[in-house]
């Protein structure tokens, strides 16, 4: 009797466990502390998007929301905490690359790069220029615009790298420009995994224009229609006075 209590005990238990790991996540969140000789990252994110993260160049935190999203407030002290981690990254790094000195680097290069605007375009208003790039490992990928072949650095910007769920990263580079018509910008990217040289992609400056295909049409037919209407009354006033 006690052996068939234990064994009932250890179904439910089991079960639960399996109940457990179905149950569904309502978020994700993450938290990135990176480093390099060169360079380092610290950010915090939720459900795959950036929510917070420290500029070392700007000695502060970063919200990089919409102004028109209500912003997670995080607690004084935030970007020095970042710093204090960035040290501990550092000291460890030199550790990491000693004991793992003899280990070749893996190197994803990016699978996927493309460039397309903010918003819809019109001629003369000011808009952004997306470029976008993931699959690659390790971070960061580097960023250069150029509009009609001329290097153009002014309005640009870029995000630091994010985390994709298969361990690779994806990033994205802005860059505000007013369109106006033949007007060619591209987006080059470059990674050391990129064996046969960087990415580059193209945007030419084209406004949709509405199509006059269907209201010609209809004013072709309206025009053939009187006219019928017209010819039909003709003869209807001539069969009248013949008769």
């Amino acid at each position: 009797m006690k052996t068939m209590k234990m064994m009932k005990m250890m179904l439910v238990l089991v079960l639960s466990g399996v109940f457990c790991v179905s149950a569904d996540v309502l978020h994700e969140d993450i938290r990135i502390n990176g480093c390099s000789d060169s360079d380092g990252e610290f950010m915090y994110g939720l459900d795959g998007e950036e929510l917070w993260y420290a500029d070392f160049k700007l000695g502060k935190g970063v919200k990089p929301q919409p102004s028109f999203v209500d912003p997670m407030e995080y607690q004084e002290g935030a970007y020095e905490q970042a710093l204090a981690d960035q040290q501990i990254c550092k000291s460890n790094q030199k550790i990491h690359v000693k004991a793992f000195k003899d280990f070749p680097l893996e190197r994803d290069p990016p699978s996927s790069h493309m460039i397309y605007p903010k918003d819809d375009v019109e001629l003369g208003v000011k808009n952004s220029l997306i470029c976008h790039v993931t699959g690659f490992f390790p971070a960061p990928v580097t960023f250069s615009w150029t509009k009609n072949q001329e290097n153009v650095t002014e309005g640009a910007s870029r995000n630091i790298p994010y985390l994709n769920k298969d361990g690779t990263f994806n990033q994205f580079s802005s860059l505000e420009f007013t369109p106006k018509l033949g007007d060619i910008y591209s987006c080059r990217v470059e990674h050391l995994a990129l064996n046969d040289g960087p990415l580059v992609k193209f945007y030419d400056v084209q406004v949709s224009q509405p199509s006059v295909g269907p209201a010609v049409f209809c004013g072709v037919g309206l025009t053939v229609g009187l006219l019928g209407v017209a010819a039909g009354t003709f003869f209807l006033i001539k069969g009248n006075e013949c008769s």
